[in-house]
């Protein structure tokens, strides 16, 4: 029996029930699985770190295809979780029409904006961040040439390469900065064998850095990073532990706060429009043992420096989702 069979006829069961209710929230994971290292399990860390400080319990699935994504809104609204947290832009449209539905219960969507009085909408300002560790990797670099892999070729990821391409010519205006996609479907989210090719072909071309957002698929990036001898950058989490002194840093994208911040509120909660960028701790750049020794004090107080220039508005990275163009990157 599938966790689907399992969760679908458990849900069934609590919904037949009269009177059944829950006062639990939810959690859907996006495709890649919630052990994805990166976005995914990002968002499970807020919902475990809300467990233990409250004693709660949330429910949760793992998606195994697009199809399930309505089922699952669908069968928890219905069971009464409140809120439904969801990971991921692509619960986008089918949220547009489920919430309307269940004008009781309240959602949470990361990633894109849904327009309905019972939704609230997080999305990061990932560009900033990937600025920041941009000017990291162009410090880091000795060949001059750094590296971007995405995952699904979508307006989002174009935003982080953008931003990290940004940061780079800050430092080294004459570097080069090679960019790559994994693909144009869901899968390309999940692809490491895909993310190794293309870190190999980057390291073909010069690359000493490379910075992988591509969910699942930079687990790939990574290992070949490592096992090729030069640097990554990972993203969403904290990745430097995956590759102890070969992880340069991680842009971190804190999901794990939006997740958190949603369960702690709770049904009546704020709904709206909630960005999360470097003023307000929603970005940034990850700092441990695994990585002390690759950032040295210079490269810290240069991006510091940024950060707070950014926080207070005084230097404003372009973000690529507003004009579909990004200064310092052809695609």
């Amino acid at each position: 029996m599938t966790l689907m069979t399992k969760f679908m006829g458990a849900a069934a069961a609590v919904a037949l029930s009269a009177g059944a209710a829950l006062a639990e929230p939810a959690l859907i994971f996006d495709l890649g699985g919630k052990f994805d290292k990166s976005f995914n399990e990002a968002a499970f860390g807020g919902a475990q770190r809300w467990a233990e400080e409250t004693g709660g319990t949330f429910r949760e699935i793992e998606l195994q295809s697009e199809a399930q994504r309505e089922q699952a809104l669908r069968r928890f609204a219905e069971a009464g979780a409140n809120p439904i947290v969801m990971t991921g832009f692509a619960f986008g449209d089918i949220l547009n029409q489920v919430a309307p539905d269940y004008p009781e219960t309240d959602f949470a969507i990361i990633d894109m904006v849904v327009d309905q009085p019972n939704v609230r909408s997080v999305v990061f300002n990932e560009h900033e961040g990937s600025y920041l560790v941009g000017m990291m990797a162009a410090m880091a670099s000795e060949s001059n040439t750094v590296g971007f892999i995405g995952g699904m070729d979508i307006p989002l990821i174009r935003k982080f390469a953008c931003g990290y391409a940004q940061g780079v010519k800050a430092v080294n205006a004459d570097a080069t900065v090679i960019a790559n996609m994994t693909g144009t479907t869901p899968s390309a989210w999940n692809d490491p064998v895909k993310g190794s090719e293309l870190t190999k072909a980057q390291i073909s071309q010069g690359a000493d850095v490379v910075y992988a957002a591509a969910g699942g698929t930079g687990v790939g990036v990574l290992q070949t990073a490592a096992d090729e001898g030069i640097l990554s950058v990972g993203v969403d989490s904290n990745q430097n532990h995956l590759h102890p002194g070969k992880v340069l840093t991680s842009m971190m994208k804190r999901v794990d706060n939006a997740v958190y911040q949603a369960m702690t509120d709770g049904p009546g909660m704020e709904k709206g429009f909630n960005v999360m960028g470097i003023a307000n701790g929603g970005v940034g750049y990850a700092m441990d043992e695994n990585n002390a020794e690759l950032v040295s004090t210079d490269m810290l107080t240069a991006v510091d420096a940024a950060a707070a220039k950014i926080a207070d508005g005084s230097l404003a990275v372009h973000d690529y989702m507003s004009d579909d163009s990004c200064p310092a990157l052809s695609f």
